[in-house]
């Protein structure tokens, strides 16, 4: 182990060296490469041999279309208020792969994080030695995480999926409540029959005994849910119910039906009418968690809540957002909470950067299918192997009526955002949480 007082630069190297072995294994975020033939026999083997630390607590599982990350953060805000020790595991990270790990709301600091994977690049060195195959990157961190709650002895680990379900490396944990938040359009070509599809891997989740908890969903997609023996389902809308959802300074204000109360005037921190619907998913897969009505300062922990690159408002003059939304629902919803809870007096200049998986013109057309003001799209291309160039999107966006521009990078794209909103109007920046993550440094780097 590295002492912190002399850790410096030896601590520095190991985390780079370490790094660089965990970068050295093939990332299918970075890749987007072919899930076929994928099994959860690798994991199972890895976490096997650092002696199943996911058995030590239970946690609660969610996967879904969008909302998934804000949908974590309500959950562990609940649980802590509780007086639970929580870790959190989520992905992609924003800035630093560190936010993918947080135990009582703190990332995994660079020793720990350091120490534990060159821990695991001795059990993988050891596993192929024996004959085994070795590990995706996603396998390798989500085992680093779940080791490392088991060692700070969490009381429940809340843990996103990475995409999909069925197949994801996460779906190997204790799971006693799993949330499904929504089915939407994103990995997936679109073809008939692609709702069903998608549900049947995110239901792959919903193991046979576990309470499942499912979002708003098309009629028709409880029944797959249903297929997978879950012990019992909540579905919004059936047992529980967002009843009122209004803006608020600075978020939400809701009232919310479950099996067990109706809990009124809950305040949010977080902008954005979905949000509120997150909220009340939240609140049903953590009262079926402790199976009891939850009090009013366990509910007074969800307008504490910040959510990086989640409808962040960074400044006010001009107004600076930043979204990591990367598919059209997450566009339509970002477009509706600027139009529906921001009244702006000046121009509204929108910084977009996406993945060339994505469909450039269903997520610019959501858009301009709301009221949300877009008087320029800067195009930028994040940097990451999958980014969209710039051009292509500048093209995208022209086609769809935008007055466009190709910019060379995020920074510049952010800077020339800002001058041209002036103190009145507004600067969103969305398409790919890459693009809200380099937004987010960038903008810091001006503030320091």
């Amino acid at each position: 182990m590295i002492a912190v007082g002399g850790a410096g630069a030896a601590a520095r190297a190991l985390l780079a060296e370490t790094r660089a072995w965990l970068d050295s294994h093939v990332n299918l975020e970075a890749t987007a490469g072919d899930t076929h033939g994928l099994t959860l026999a690798p994991m199972r083997r890895l976490l096997g041999a650092l002696g199943d630390p996911q058995a030590d607590y239970p946690a609660v599982h969610i996967t879904g279309t969008n909302g998934k990350g804000s949908v974590a953060a309500l959950v562990a805000a609940l649980a802590r208020a509780w007086g639970m020790g929580v870790g959190v595991y989520s992905s992609p990270h924003v800035e630093r792969v560190n936010e993918r790990m947080a135990v009582g709301g703190e990332p995994i600091g660079d020793v720990e994080l350091a120490e534990l994977l060159a821990h695991l690049r001795l059990v993988e060195d050891h596993l192929v030695a024996t004959g085994g195959a070795g590990f995706s990157w996603f396998e390798l961190l989500t085992a680093a995480a779940l080791r490392w709650f088991a060692d700070a002895a969490v009381d429940l680990a809340v843990v996103e999926v990475g995409k999909l379900g069925r197949y994801d490396a996460t779906n190997v944990v204790n799971s006693k409540v799993a949330v499904i938040t929504n089915i939407g359009r994103d990995h997936t070509d679109g073809r008939r029959g692609w709702e069903q599809e998608v549900m049947g891997e995110k239901a792959g989740i919903l193991h046979p005994g576990v309470t499942a908890v499912l979002g708003p969903i098309q009629p028709g997609l409880a029944a797959i849910a249903a297929a997978e023996s879950p012990g019992e389902i909540l579905t919004a809308g059936r047992e529980f119910e967002l009843e009122e959802n209004r803006p608020a300074v600075g978020g939400r204000l809701l009232t919310v039906r479950t099996p067990r109360a109706r809990y009124q005037d809950v305040y949010v921190s977080l902008f954005g009418a979905h949000q509120g619907q997150n909220a009340a998913t939240a609140i049903a897969a953590f009262e079926s968690l402790v199976d009891q009505e939850l009090d009013e300062p366990v509910l007074d922990a969800l307008g504490d809540v910040r959510v990086p690159a989640r409808f962040e408002v960074v400044t006010r003059q001009p107004l600076v957002v930043i979204d990591g939304a990367h598919n059209p629902d997450g566009l339509a919803a970002v477009a509706a909470t600027l139009a529906d809870e921001f009244n702006l007096a000046g121009p509204a200049v929108w910084v977009v950067g996406m993945m060339s998986d994505k469909d450039p013109g269903a997520m610019l057309g959501a858009i301009a299918a709301s009221d949300a003001g877009c008087d320029l799209v800067l195009c930028c291309a994040p940097d990451w192997p999958r980014a969209l160039p710039a051009a292509e999107l500048a093209a995208a966006a022209r086609h769809r009526g935008f007055e466009a521009e190709a910019v060379g990078d995020v920074a510049e794209a952010v800077d020339r955002a800002q001058a041209l909103a002036a103190e009145t109007g507004a600067v969103m920046v969305t398409g790919s949480l890459y693009t809200a993550g380099a937004a987010r440094l960038h903008l810091a780097a001006g503030q320091s």
